[in-house]
């Protein structure tokens, strides 16, 4: 499950009808019965009609989800019916589509990195970073989910990512000395670093880092890297693939030999197309 409150929901009619809706009300059309149908212009991977079914239902419509979250849609696929007052169906009409539009346009664009990635390497792992739009994390968590990939990190409080940045308060062997004090407290959690070089990359690992972050390494560096690892002594620290990583280049980061391509391009994807037809009963 992926609960979105029932406050996102408000939060997001409430910018948009603050006041009512000023041209249903002038034309009086207010009581009047209709019908509201979602359905899929293009193919892509639906989301959030869940959340739009609340949404319809709280102004209130009848309303049923057609094509849950996570689901293929090829063009056509009806995504979401309701029935009600002209005033309800109007005022939710564009807030729902925009919201399946936008979150289904992330979760198609996460299911195309992982297509790509996935035809050469069946057990990679696509990880999508928390650097969503502000204000829509919970959204944008739900589309990545869905569409089969994980959240590299949902805030700072749950995982412990070693910086660049952390190191540069801890003195000429920050990176080691840090490495070993963040394992010192907290010994039941791993310890992701990030690294900039391949040099970096080997100090991390003695250090016993479990994830090393690859911050913009070319393909063949992290295949370079990957194999001069596997001849190493001990546990292999899981290889995570960072900075810009596309659908274009996902299959070149897979055959490299990364376990995970840590990725934030799904949250500028183009929206999907969804087509809405309004009828009156």
């Amino acid at each position: 499950m992926h609960p979105i409150p029932d406050s996102v929901i408000a939060a997001l009619l409430a910018e948009d009808i603050p006041y009512g809706d000023l041209t249903t009300r002038s034309l009086d059309l207010g009581p009047r019965p209709g019908t509201i149908a979602f359905a899929a212009r293009d193919d892509m991977v639906a989301c959030c009609t869940e959340e739009a079914q609340r949404m319809l239902a709280s102004l209130g419509c009848t309303a049923q989800v057609r094509c849950a979250s996570g689901r293929a849609a090829p063009a056509g696929t009806p995504l979401l019916f309701a029935t009600g007052p002209a005033e309800a169906l109007l005022a939710g009409w564009k807030v729902a589509q925009t919201l399946i539009e936008w979150s289904s346009g992330v979760a198609t664009a996460v299911r195309a990195i992982i297509d790509a990635a996935r035809a050469v390497d069946p057990a990679i792992v696509v990880a999508c970073t928390r650097k969503a739009v502000p204000g829509t994390r919970a959204l944008s968590t739900k589309a990545i989910c869905v569409a089969g990939a994980t959240m590299h990190r949902c805030g700072l409080s749950d995982t412990i990512l070693l910086f660049p940045e952390h190191r540069a308060f801890g003195g000429p062997d920050a990176l080691a000395t840090q490495v070993r004090d963040l394992r010192a407290r907290n010994p039941e959690r791993s310890i992701v670093v990030e690294v900039k070089t391949y040099a970096e990359a080997l100090t991390a690992r003695a250090a016993g880092a479990n994830v090393l972050q690859l911050e913009k390494f070319p393909p063949d560096l992290v295949a370079e890297l990957t194999c001069a690892l596997a001849h190493d002594d001990g546990p292999q620290p899981v290889i995570a693939a960072a900075g810009g990583i596309t659908v274009a280049n996902a299959a070149d980061y897979a055959r490299a030999g990364a376990h995970v391509l840590v990725t934030s391009s799904p949250y500028t994807a183009k929206p999907a197309d969804v087509q809405v037809t309004i009828t009156a009963a």
